[in-house]
């Protein structure tokens, strides 16, 4: 493990860092090169946790803007992040890497339930473990149940994937003259209102010193480097 600065890292994936170019579903070439990148990893000694999104294939906010029961429409989110997180067992299994899901709503016919001490035993015995279905409660997004199992299991950083390179004070996407962060703090993040993770993620990982790294998930060492503490993403940490 010589070489990196965090050594149990939580991982955050959107559902939609799974869609590839397409605007749906699962794109088996990201999920393949996704289970390199973390295999690697986890072969070097890094104990590896991951929450997935369920953007990809229904997001519970889309479901309430749209009529349905918001209670109702964040149970299904959480039963597509269960499927996302099947997608990815099956990648990782393909590398030959060992890996668990664990769901936070009980589905013992495809996956374990979430029980942290036995979530922390896979850990320690090297297998990728996936966290599914957030947190097993509506109204809480998947970034606060990231934050919820990064403390949880004690990891040493939370890691953002997203679909930009870290975190920028406007949107890059509308903005060309949008400046990149290499480092902030939780309480700039809330007071600017950067959409880095919902505020309750940022809280819980403020109030737990969890620092979070924000990266592009795109190429295929963008983990490593973050894990081994070069800045190829921004840092959110605790003010002194």
């Amino acid at each position: 493990m010589s070489g990196y600065r965090y050594k149990r890292v939580l991982l955050k994936l959107s559902g939609e860092a799974l869609m590839g170019e397409g605007s749906f579903g699962i794109d088996p070439h990201v999920t393949e090169r996704l289970a390199r990148q973390i295999k690697a990893i986890s072969d070097d000694g890094i104990e590896v946790g991951i929450v997935v999104g369920g953007g990809n294939i229904f997001r519970g906010l889309a479901g309430s803007a749209s009529g349905m029961d918001r209670a109702q429409a964040d149970y299904m989110g959480m039963l597509a992040t269960i499927m996302n997180a099947l997608a990815l067992q099956d990648a990782f299994e393909q590398q030959g890497a060992s890996c668990r899901v664990m769901s936070a709503i009980q589905m013992n016919e495809v996956c374990e339930p979430y029980i942290r001490r036995r979530a922390m035993n896979h850990l320690a015995k090297g297998d990728i473990v996936i966290f599914a279905a957030g947190s097993g409660n509506p109204y809480f997004t998947t970034d606060t149940a990231a934050a919820l199992r990064a403390c949880e299991i004690g990891a040493d950083c939370l890691i953002k994937a997203t679909k930009v390179d870290g975190i920028y004070d406007m949107d890059p996407v509308d903005n060309e003259e949008a400046v990149r962060f290499e480092s902030i703090s939780y309480r700039e993040v809330l007071v600017r209102g950067l959409q880095v993770m919902d505020a309750t993620a940022t809280a819980l990982s403020q109030d737990n010193n969890m620092p979070i790294i924000v990266i592009n998930i795109d190429g295929e060492d963008t983990i490593k480097r973050a894990l081994a503490g070069e800045p190829v993403g921004t840092v959110v940490y605790q003010e002194d």
